[in-house]
């Protein structure tokens, strides 16, 4: 049987162009940006879930819960990815929102073979953060059927916690499992298989909505700047002088001296107000 007879492992069947080393770099590249249309629909889609979880998961942080995510491969590495970026972004505490992935940190770099089909250790490897009632996982796989995740989410929905999924295939193990399932179905691989292609960019993009949404809904961000966010470099200390700038009317020298006294945006502005 042919794989894009399988309707139910999509990111596993054959795309629009099988013909890709006979290809142009020309012809490649539009025809890589032509399916990549695909997955602004396949976000749109699972947006309605998307939003209910989010609404969800604002209460229990707002209780004193934390967000894990939970993956493998190309999966796990965006969960790091979006999780390590919060902290600087948005100016939380480390460990609020906290990406695991199959065959631990090593397996950012260099991939860990076997690491996922282990449907015991995803919710082992959650032990070493003392679980609480109001902390939510969150199971990231593009073919919904990774046993490291599928395991993990059955048990932290035994055990009370919210649990929630990213996947793009349709009808998955892994969508069957969780409170809410956010099914970006993005279709067949421009290269077969390869779902760090149309299904991490879907998989990036109902993170980036997930994570930003939640820390608007917190107080992180005002108007839209992100007035909480750590100075960690130049860059950073530029960009938040000119916040300081657009909310005191300071001059750029007068703003940043401002906010290198108060080492925060949001301090900074409270001061000019108290001052005046």
């Amino acid at each position: 049987m042919e794989l894009q007879s399988d309707k139910t492992n999509l990111t596993e069947s054959k795309g629009k162009y099988s013909n890709l080393d006979a290809m142009s770099i020309t012809e490649l590249a539009n025809a890589m940006h032509e399916v990549d249309h695909d997955v602004l629909k396949a976000v749109e889609l699972a947006k309605p879930n998307t939003i209910e979880f989010i609404r969800e998961l604002v209460s229990r942080i707002h209780l004193g819960g934390r967000l894990f995510y939970l993956g493998a491969g190309t999966s796990g590495r965006l969960g790091v990815l979006d999780a390590s970026e919060c902290p600087p972004t948005f100016g939380i505490e480390q460990g609020k929102i906290v990406g695991i992935i199959a065959g631990g940190d090593g397996a950012i770099r260099i991939a860990v073979e076997g690491a996922e089909d282990d449907s015991a250790q995803g919710w082992k490897d959650l032990q070493n953060y003392q679980l609480n009632k109001h902390d939510t996982l969150l199971g990231i796989a593009s073919s919904g059927r990774t046993p490291y995740v599928i395991g993990a989410v059955k048990e932290a929905k035994k055990q009370g916690l919210l649990t929630g999924c990213i996947t793009c295939n349709p009808g998955s193990q892994l969508a069957k499992e969780v409170h809410f399932a956010m099914e970006a179905i993005t279709g067949p691989e421009f290269v077969t298989g390869s779902t760090r292609l149309k299904a991490g960019t879907a998989t990036k993009l109902i993170l980036n909505m997930i994570t930003t949404i939640l820390f608007i809904k917190l107080g992180h961000v005002e108007g839209s700047q992100m007035v909480d966010m750590k100075l960690s470099n130049k860059k950073l200390i530029e960009r938040g002088t000119k916040m300081v700038q657009d909310s005191t009317g300071l001059n750029d020298l007068e703003a940043k001296a401002l906010l290198l006294k108060h080492h925060s945006v949001r301090d900074a502005i409270l001061g000019f107000k108290n001052r005046k």
